[in-house]
């Protein structure tokens, strides 16, 4: 590493920190196995050109999200949230659980950097001592309720650059280290100094 130059890391969450995308788990888990797949099989053609890139990634995400949770008390999602945060235990990936414990003891500046919604990534990762979350956030009506939409972009792609470098701009002052497993990584992989494709 540089001399004087501090070391900053950054870790995708879904597929990442665990083993499955937590945004499917967490409809499961709120909802119940047997409406995620009634309301999943409804979205199958929009899933299929989302995946031939058709239809943008943010829009298919936000309808589905809409679809089980607008109108929704932001108390009780919060809660969903902290909740689901103890059953991602389960499907956590030891190995780079290990890996970002390891850096943090060492002392690099550690992200989570996620397009799953906040509520459950910001628990769980609290859990492991990061305090420094950026992922999707979600939209509230003046009364307390879920819209369905986001009130950021969805955080993939050159969205994560984009805001990781809101919070650390200074490019030039640190070393930055990148984990990702997808295409939604790949921006992100290709800015780090070292860029690290999990398999």
């Amino acid at each position: 590493m540089a001399e004087n130059k501090r070391t900053v890391v950054v870790f995708d969450f879904d597929g990442t920190l665990t083993t499955k995308d937590t945004l499917l788990e967490f409809i499961k888990f709120s909802c119940g196995t047997r409406k995620f797949y009634f309301v999943f099989l409804l979205y199958i053609p929009l899933l299929v050109l989302m995946k031939l890139r058709l239809y943008p990634n943010w829009k298919c995400k936000q309808k589905v999200f809409a679809r089980f949770f607008k109108g929704m008390k932001i108390s009780e999602f919060s809660k969903l949230g902290k909740d689901f945060a103890k059953e991602i235990e389960k499907i956590r990936k030891e190995s780079m659980i290990a890996e970002l414990s390891r850096l943090r003891k060492e002392g690099a500046s550690i992200y989570v950097v996620s397009a799953s919604i906040d509520e459950w990534v910001r628990p769980f990762c609290t859990q492991l001592g990061v305090l420094d979350v950026i992922s999707t956030k979600v939209e509230i009506d003046s009364f307390g309720y879920l819209t369905g939409r986001f009130i950021t972009l969805n955080c993939y792609g050159q969205e994560k650059v984009k805001r990781l470098l809101e919070i650390e701009p200074d490019r030039k002052e640190y070393i930055l280290i990148a984990y990702g497993d997808s295409r939604g990584d790949k921006e992100l992989l290709e800015f780090a100094d070292h860029g690290i494709l999990i398999k």
